[in-house]
């Protein structure tokens, strides 16, 4: 089967995170299983030409250029890579978008039904009802007519499900399907040396939604009964990086924070077999690759009510779930910080790490993902053909 994967952007610090690592980690699986799979997207911030693989898939990158810098990653394309995509789509099987309100994937699904190539779309959480009117525009002008044309919408959860159809609405979608996000599977590490300094992790986009604050003004209750734990902040900065330093210097914790940027993916999986807990208080996240990919290694999690991820680690004890507001910086550091030091405590953080990584075996590896993307393919197929 010929698979083209539509993503907006791929970068070399990987600053758009979840979307393009879930094409990624499609992509690879399917070729590994004998598809012709393969993404396109456009590529910025890379030093000479654009690369042709991408963690050995085929990758179809074109230059960005950013037409509307205020809208930052919504606002840049390449009429290049929508030529290509034309012309690509013809021989495909399927085309997969994973759409967003952007000037890339938006363009490219409604390509995909001009073309009359089976379409499948898949939103992460991106689309949903909202008051910008440019966005309300841009629903109008072609995200509805996607949403309610395609041949399989692919939702994370039940909440992404109810905010398509609101976007959608009033024409009910009867063509959606849950697919999680997949990881590999990965040997679990050895059990926390209580001997050790403790290494507490944040990795994922730096930026005010994911909360990077609450994991800093944590730190000082963390350092109280565990002052000589290191804690990690890793991942590109999106604009909450200067900010969260300032707010590590205000609080005397600087030299007890390491920040050490963007990481490549096996870099991501070492961080996570380092870390004895990896935290993520991020106010809304539908299901984060990296929530899942410290779990895959063994480490327990700390993550708020808003994730996706939150009804599976509470069931499987994985971790600790925690409420989080929007500007109870105190409130949610404190909750932050006790969740930590019980996960610290060598019997709650071997069970949680136990049960964290015999979830991701049990319900998310990216086998387990990719057949049921498989059957949902070739359900599309079919009814195409019909």
């Amino acid at each position: 089967m010929k698979i083209l994967h539509v993503v907006t952007l791929h970068t070399p610090d990987h600053a758009f995170g979840g979307p393009t690592r879930v094409a990624l980690n499609l992509s690879g699986v399917q070729r590994a299983a004998g598809d012709d799979a393969r993404i396109m997207a456009l590529g910025d911030g890379f030093e000479g030409p654009l690369p042709p693989l991408v963690e050995g898939v085929p990758a179809h990158l074109y230059q960005a250029r950013h037409l509307l810098p205020r809208f930052e990653v919504s606002g840049i394309t390449s009429g290049p890579l929508l030529l290509a995509a034309r012309r690509m789509m013809r021989g495909a099987d399927i085309v997969h978008v994973h759409l967003m309100r952007d000037l890339v994937t938006l363009p490219a699904a409604l390509l995909a039904l001009a073309s009359g190539t089976p379409l499948v779309v898949q939103t992460h959480g991106m689309v949903d009802p909202t008051e910008n009117r440019v966005a309300q525009l841009t629903d109008l002008l072609g995200v509805r007519r996607v949403l309610r044309r395609a041949d399989a919408v692919l939702h994370l959860t039940e909440a992404e499900r109810v905010d398509v159809n609101a976007v959608a609405a009033p024409v009910p979608l009867t063509r959606t399907v849950r697919l999680v996000n997949g990881v590999r599977p990965q040997e679990r590490k050895p059990g926390r040396d209580p001997g050790r300094p403790p290494t507490v992790l944040f990795l994922a986009r730096i930026q005010e939604r994911k909360r990077p604050q609450d994991f800093v003004a944590a730190m000082p209750a963390v350092l109280a009964e565990h002052p000589d734990a290191r804690f990690v902040l890793a991942g590109p900065d999106t604009g909450a990086l200067p900010g969260t330093l300032r707010l590590a210097r205000e609080l005397g914790v600087l030299d007890s924070l390491d920040h050490v940027g963007p990481l490549g993916h096996e870099e991501v999986l070492e961080a996570g077999r380092q870390a004895d807990v990896y935290v993520l208080p991020s106010i809304e996240e539908p299901l984060g690759v990296s929530v899942l990919e410290a779990m895959s290694v063994g480490t327990p999690v700390v993550i708020t009510r808003t994730c996706g991820l939150g009804p599976d680690v509470a069931r499987a004890g994985a971790g600790r779930v925690i409420d989080s507001r929007v500007g109870e910086d105190g409130a949610n550091a404190h909750k932050v910080a006790r969740a930590v030091l019980e996960l610290l405590e060598p019997k709650a953080n071997a069970e949680a790490g136990q049960a964290a990584w015999e979830l991701i075996g049990e319900d998310f590896t990216i086998d387990v993902v990719t057949r049921t993307l498989r059957r949902t393919y070739e359900d599309v197929v079919r009814r195409k053909r019909r």
